[in-house]
């Protein structure tokens, strides 16, 4: 693992802030003050500084990148990248559109072949983008997604097969996973917060129930034999698992529902039910935020 001291204070990164809804959201710890990387193979790794967890495949033909943080942590990826292939990069992948996985993006322009995402995430980050400009509020030079796909893709880099899969609504309405087949690493986006109470969000067409179902999906089709890869987690040396972990998370989002449901029958207002703590039957899950979880699923269930 390498570490390397930074000093916060870029005006992109505030702007990054200000530009999503999602940043309302992140919690100081997405801003550590230095940035990790870590190998889970010999061709594959996870960067984390600030912001979502970024995947990375150092393949024969060219560099593959999943997901891009914030401009300042994408340029220190791309000179450690650098250092450790002299191959050229590939392709970007973005797993859904909130600033903390595509402000980065830029970075990359003139680096990469193109930008692959589903097309709900194209949608999403143009509209935001463009709500906060109509506000009046400071952005970030955007670069879109160039390839975008409905249910599935694949492509194909040297002896590296590369899928995306779509399976419905859940974090937001675009939430792509993405695998690497040949290596048994799948990067879940935002679809898992390992042990962290996670960001739903329902402006971009986040649905809970749906969400249970994506991630049935999801370990139906990568098994137990694959090493899952997280957004966020509460222990930032857990952003990779297993589907023990997916299933904790999907047991998370069940117990979410059944609790809010259970107070609303018993007549508790929305005030009441937001005083809450912890969601019973899931208390692993801890950290800033709860109310956000819940304020989701007494809109979804209303």
């Amino acid at each position: 693992m390498e570490r390397r001291k930074f000093l916060m204070g870029s005006g992109l990164t505030l702007a990054a802030l200000a530009l999503n809804k999602f940043t309302s959201f992140a919690s100081m710890k997405d801003f550590a003050a230095a940035y990790n990387i870590k190998m889970i193979n010999g061709k594959m790794g996870v960067f984390t500084e600030q912001g979502g967890t970024i995947l990375f495949l150092l393949s024969e033909k060219g560099l593959i990148v999943v997901d891009s943080q914030y401009p300042d942590p994408a340029k220190h990826l791309v000179e450690e990248l650098k250092k450790k292939s002299d191959k050229p990069f590939d392709l970007l992948i973005n797993t859904h559109h909130h600033g903390d996985h595509t402000s980065g993006n830029i970075v990359f322009k003139g680096l990469v072949n193109g930008v692959v995402a589903h097309k709900n995430s194209l949608a999403n980050q143009k509209r935001v983008a463009e709500e906060a400009a109509k506000a009046g509020k400071p952005g970030v030079e955007q670069y879109y997604p160039t390839l975008t796909f409905e249910k599935d893709w694949k492509y194909k880099n040297g002896k590296d097969s590369i899928k995306a899969y779509y399976f419905g609504a859940g974090h937001t309405n675009g939430d792509a996973m993405i695998y690497f087949p040949d290596h048994k690493v799948v990067h879940m986006g935002d679809l898992v917060f390992n042990r962290r109470f996670p960001y739903i969000d329902k402006t971009s067409g986040a649905n809970i129930h749906s969400w249970i179902k994506v991630l049935d999906k999801a370990m139906s089709k990568f098994g137990s034999e694959t090493t899952y890869v997280f957004g966020h987690a509460l222990d930032p040396e857990k952003i990779t698992g297993t589907m023990a972990d997916v299933k904790a998370y999907q047991n998370y989002l069940q117990k979410l529902l059944d609790y809010v449901t259970t107070e609303m029958k018993a007549g508790k207002s929305k005030e009441e039910i937001m005083k809450a703590t912890f969601i019973p039957g899931a208390e692993e899950w801890k950290g800033d935020g709860i109310s956000r979880s819940l304020d989701a699923a007494y809109q979804e269930l209303s």
